[in-house]
């Protein structure tokens, strides 16, 4: 029994809803709505709508109903600003393009599709918003996630895409649906891409797409996404399509600029297309034609009722007063194809597009070019055959290439393609069909070749005497082709071609400037026109690394001062040594970062440095000292830079260097630390001031409190010399030992004792060497 009443209320709620709708509707008076009379002129109600949008606009007032006053406001105009809707509105109460009864017959239908077809308890109604009885016209153009990354995006470097972002139970989706229906069909013809969103099912991809609320209406041109932020009106969604494109797609022709745009085709290597038409502005199918043959052809528009261009007209017999389309290549005297009707389609254009896209004798300036020109034989009767002018760029305009453009008009064929190259700029390619390069030093040659695989193996046959442009060379020209069509043998010879360099490409910096503005382009876009919830993001991003910045900043300053606090005073000041910028012949594969300098800066460690580069270091970080002594000083640097410069990526790792005839104490006390190094004499020792200390190297860990030693390696003659004494060394755990200037051995080489260094960075960043423990540090007297 409760089920049975919660049905009636829910079924009594409903048809309540449709009465008021209905009778709102029939209420809808869009003189009133935008405040004008019934003999109000267009530019009284533009003015009104204008005031009217800005006042009631859902982003600017807050007002729970003002979503709809605006859609009211925009609907009103709509009917107003179109002659034939207001004549029907003033007529028959309607503004629809039937009379007024057929229109109140397809209000009764509408309502008994909707009566019928609202179902609820398998008893009464179905709701027209369910996505199952949508509209067909959306069905149509329904996308989903794989179809627009695979198909739309790169489809929109060819033509514009308007999207529609819909879901269920949207009323304003249903108040936007007939202006929809009407530009679809409008700007479908012209050549835009249509797309609609289902926000319910299609979740991944609405995200993808930034629409956050529905209906949304967006376009995508070139991979990237504009917003339309309008009321929805047909002029405003069709000026949003035309904003669009590029600004400069087509280019304004006139008596003065003919001639050079028309003479364009040296540098694009391009044909030209000229639009003869009274229209002041060009025409939006126009525009979009030429977007999407920007890569093929250079489009112009003259204006046939503006003073300046009646030259142009008489020059090239224009009819003023029919749509002309003339297609220039070659020769800018006389169009190349022509055409010309009244209200002409997008087929009839695209046809007459894609039958002069290339020059006569296209230059080829890459290998995309290349490709579409000359392509690869798919069987024996699909052979494409190429016919190729190998000229030197200074000849470009001389008597070869007119020759060779006057027998490629004369001998026009579907199998037969004429295309030239400038030796110059493609040399590897030249050189391939030109082996024997001494015969045509500085002049032109003909080649035909047959490409065979898209890897660049082609069979060719090139013409033994140079290309002049005579009447002989044109005789043995049309000769072998001739032959050609009879034996397909003849082009006997065969070879790879390199692949050709892009002559138009822009250069890097062009690019990355062309990056920038458009990345510039869409934050500004995204700053002034996404909400806020799409802005938190970034939002969030930006704030985070500010605050980890002055964080980080604010951390060291306090740590310095610290640091500077307990420092002693500074008596001296600090030295910093320099390595020359030497190049190691050797790579380290366990540094950790590539060098940042060209040199290896090495600070003096004194009693000034010690608490900064030692006792307080931070955790992690290690000081590799180098003893020295000052006759050594310039010698053992250098070598110190030059085994450790690889190692100075590493910002865990500071060089220094410990002065003996200054700090002998302090080094004696460090090494008695050294339990399996050889024996430390005490102060009684006669030869204790005479022990050579020089090249050892020490790394110090001053959080932990420990070191590891490098001791230099001995020659053999010093080992031989030591057994003599009686005195040997025992060794360390890297096998090294230390060595013993008082046995009466001469001076070794300086630069030797650290000649096996290297070998024990790796060691000391692979954490394998042997460490020695001290309780504290001692001071550095």
């Amino acid at each position: 029994m409760e089920v049975k009443k919660l049905s009636i209320s829910w079924q009594f709620l409903i048809v309540l809803v449709l009465v008021l709708q209905i009778l709102s509707a029939l209420d809808f008076d869009p003189y009133r709505v935008l405040g004008v009379s019934r003999t109000a002129s267009q530019a009284d109600i533009k003015k009104a709508y204008k005031k009217l949008a800005r006042e009631w606009h859902p982003d600017k007032n807050k007002d729970p109903g003002a979503e709809d006053k605006f859609i009211q406001i925009s609907k009103a105009y709509e009917i107003l600003s179109n002659e034939e809707k207001r004549s029907n509105y003033d007529h028959y109460g309607d503004a629809g393009e039937n009379q007024g009864y057929q229109k109140q017959q397809q209000r009764e239908y509408r309502f008994r599709h909707f009566h019928e077809n609202f179902y609820f308890d398998e008893s009464f109604f179905h709701f027209p918003f369910n996505s199952e009885r949508r509209d067909s016209i959306d069905e149509k153009y329904l996308l989903h996630f794989s179809h627009y990354v695979n198909e739309v995006v790169p489809d929109s470097f060819k033509k514009p895409y308007l999207i529609k972002i819909t879901s269920d139970w949207c009323f304003s989706c249903i108040h936007i649906e007939p202006v929809w229906k009407e530009v679809v069909q409008e700007l479908e013809g012209l050549g835009v891409g249509i797309g609609v969103v289902h926000a319910g099912y299609e979740r991944r991809l609405a995200h993808h797409l930034g629409a956050h609320s529905t209906p949304s209406i967006l376009g995508i041109i070139n991979g990237k996404i504009s917003f339309f932020h309008n009321a929805v009106v047909r002029e405003n969604l069709r000026q949003f399509v035309e904003s669009l494109l590029p600004g400069n797609l087509v280019e304004k022709v006139t008596n003065k600029n003919y001639v050079r745009f028309l003479s364009g085709w040296q540098q694009d290597n391009k044909p030209h297309v000229l639009l003869f038409d009274q229209m002041p502005v060009v025409p939006l199918l126009y525009k979009l034609t030429a977007f999407a043959y920007k890569d093929y052809l250079s489009f112009g528009y003259v204006h046939v009722g503006l003073r300046g261009a009646e030259e142009i007209t008489r020059q090239y017999d224009v009819n003023v007063y029919t749509p002309t389309i003339l297609v220039f290549k070659e020769h800018i005297h006389k169009p190349a194809d022509v055409i010309q009707a009244r209200g002409m389609k997008k087929q009839v254009i695209d046809d007459f597009i894609t039958q002069n896209k290339y020059l006569l004798a296209a230059r080829l300036t890459s290998q995309k070019l290349f490709h579409e020109l000359c392509p690869v034989k798919r069987s024996h009767r699909q052979r494409k055959y190429c016919v190729v002018l190998l000229t030197p760029e200074a000849t470009k305009l001389g008597k070869p290439f007119e020759a060779f453009l006057s027998f490629a008009l004369a001998n026009t064929q579907d199998t037969v393609r004429f295309v030239h190259i400038y030796s110059n700029r493609q040399q590897e390619f030249a050189t391939t069909l030109l082996p024997d390069s001494d015969t045509f030093p500085g002049r032109s040659a003909v080649s035909i070749l047959e490409r065979r695989t898209t890897g660049g193996r082609v069979v060719y046959k090139t013409l033994e005497a140079p290309w002049t442009g005579s009447e002989s060379d044109k005789f043995t020209l049309l000769g072998y082709l001739d032959q050609l069509r009879r034996d397909p043998a003849l082009l006997s010879s065969e070879a790879v071609l390199p692949d050709l360099t892009d002559e138009l490409a822009p250069i890097f910096l062009l690019r990355w400037l062309y990056s920038a503005s458009d990345y510039i382009s869409d934050c500004w876009d995204s700053i002034f026109h996404n909400n806020w919830r799409e802005m938190m993001p970034l939002l969030s991003l930006v704030f985070s690394a500010l605050f980890i910045l002055f964080g980080t900043v604010i951390v060291q300053a306090f740590s310095d001062s610290n640091d500077e606090r307990e420092s002693h005073p500074p008596d001296k000041e600090e030295v910093h040594e320099k390595a020359g910028k030497t190049e190691p012949s050797f790579t380290k594969e366990n540094s950790s970062k590539i060098p940042k300098k060209g040199f290896v800066e090495v600070t003096e460690l004194t009693d000034v440095t010690y608490t900064s580069n030692l006792v307080r270091l931070r955790p992690g970080h290690m000081n590799v000292v180098l003893i020295l002594s000052d006759p050594t000083k310039t010698s053992l640097l250098q070598k110190f830079a030059l085994e450790v410069y690889t190692f100075t990526g590493s910002s865990c790792l500071h060089f220094s260097f410990l002065s003996l005839d200054k700090h002998r104490e302090w080094l004696e006390y460090l090494l008695e630390f050294a339990q399996d190094a050889a024996p430390i004499p005490n102060q009684y020792d006669k030869h204790f001031m005479e022990r050579d200390y020089t090249g050892y190297v020490l790394a110090l860990n001053g959080h932990k409190k420990y070191f590891c030693l490098f001791k230099p390696q001995k020659a053999v003659e010093e080992e031989e010399a030591m057994g003599s004494c009686g005195a040997l060394d025992s060794s360390l755990h890297l096998g090294e030992s230390r060595g013993k200037p008082s046995c009466g051995l001469g001076p070794r080489p300086v630069k030797g004792k650290l000649s096996k260094l290297s070998l024990w960075m790796e060691r000391l960043l692979e954490g394998s060497l042997q460490r020695f423990y001290i309780p504290s540090w001692p001071e550095l007297d």
